[in-house]
């Protein structure tokens, strides 16, 4: 009987919620903490059981905690997904936190997604890819199995500089996200997952956001289907390069989804100074169908659970120091 050969990859799906956007963007009116849940979540379960994947779902602690959202945030265990932990504020500069109030934010979220969800999280990822040595040692002092809050590329000051340009923040607020989306010595770190080596002597896997080979250049979905504004086919050439280095270099994917990749303005029309959102939710639907089709053909998707299972048991991970 044949066995599938595909590398093992992985597909998450970051929950950012309506109001977090808005919170992040400087928008009035965020907290109330309005929702898009019950419009979001049923649209990606959908979509994802038409395409039998299961996948790893990042959960903001305070969705968990309103009762509102309890439902919709169930259903996702109900079917088959994997839930993590994604802070309970979702305030991107978490690396400006100390210890103890890291350590706060991770339980207090961690305890909401468990009461809602019945499952507890075994991964988490930082808002805006925000992380700290701090954040990885109280991680894994928690018994957390994997980080996902890298994002190993050179451009993320240029989306800060935009995100901070588009947005309505006084300069004390801009200040607070000085580090949104990372700095250009974040291109320098690794694609593939790899060991972190903790002050404690105890290590935690990484398992990066995955950017193109090489270029480390973003591929996730927001970015391809920003793509597709320009040009459909400049989007599929820029997907076939990116799958040619993953192949070519051996790395197998950890794919990202957002909320916005599945719905457009008109359905949530508060979000519409997001890039990409004046496409209707029904072509983002098939845009990212057809991504997936295009990489199933090279790598098996599972859960992130999945994936760290799958890298850490390579003998050739490799270990890296925090301050390295």
């Amino acid at each position: 009987m044949a066995t599938d050969q595909r590398p093992v990859a992985s597909l998450s799906l970051d929950l950012d919620n309506l109001w977090s956007y808005m919170k992040t963007h400087g928008e009035a009116g965020w907290e109330s903490f309005p929702t898009y849940l019950d419009k979001v979540v049923p649209a990606a379960l959908d979509v994802l059981d038409r395409l039998g994947l299961s996948i790893t779902f990042f959960i903001v602690g305070q969705d968990a905690a309103l009762e509102k959202n309890r439902e919709a945030l169930h259903s996702i265990v109900e079917r088959g997904h994997e839930v993590g932990n994604h802070s309970f504020d979702h305030e991107p500069w978490l690396h400006l936190y100390d210890r103890d109030r890291v350590r706060a934010e991770i339980l207090r979220a961690e305890e909401a997604i468990l009461r809602a969800t019945g499952q507890k999280p075994r991964g988490f990822r930082g808002p805006g890819f925000s992380w700290s040595p701090d954040l990885l040692d109280v991680l894994q002092r928690s018994g957390y199995v994997y980080d996902a809050s890298t994002l190993p590329t050179y451009i993320g000051p240029l989306a800060r500089a935009y995100y901070l340009w588009t947005s309505d923040l006084s300069a004390e607020e801009k200040k607070k996200r000085a580090g949104l989306f990372g700095n250009w010595s974040d291109g320098l770190r690794p694609v593939k997952p790899f060991f972190w080596q903790l002050s404690s002597g105890a290590k935690i896997l990484e398992i990066p956001v995955t950017t193109m080979p090489v270029f480390k250049v973003p591929f996730h979905l927001s970015y391809l289907i920003y793509l597709s504004g320009f040009s459909a086919f400049l989007m599929s050439t820029y997907l076939r390069m990116a799958v040619l280095l993953c192949r070519l270099t051996k790395t197998a994917p950890s794919f990202l989804l957002h909320p916005l990749d599945l719905i457009g303005c008109d359905q949530v029309s508060e979000l519409a100074f997001f890039p990409g959102m004046d496409l209707p939710g029904a072509r983002k639907v098939a845009l990212f169908e057809s991504v997936l089709r295009a990489l199933s053909r090279h790598y098996r998707f599972g859960n992130m659970s999945i994936h760290a299972a799958s890298a850490s048991a390579d003998p050739s991970l490799r270990t890296m120091t925090p301050g390295g």
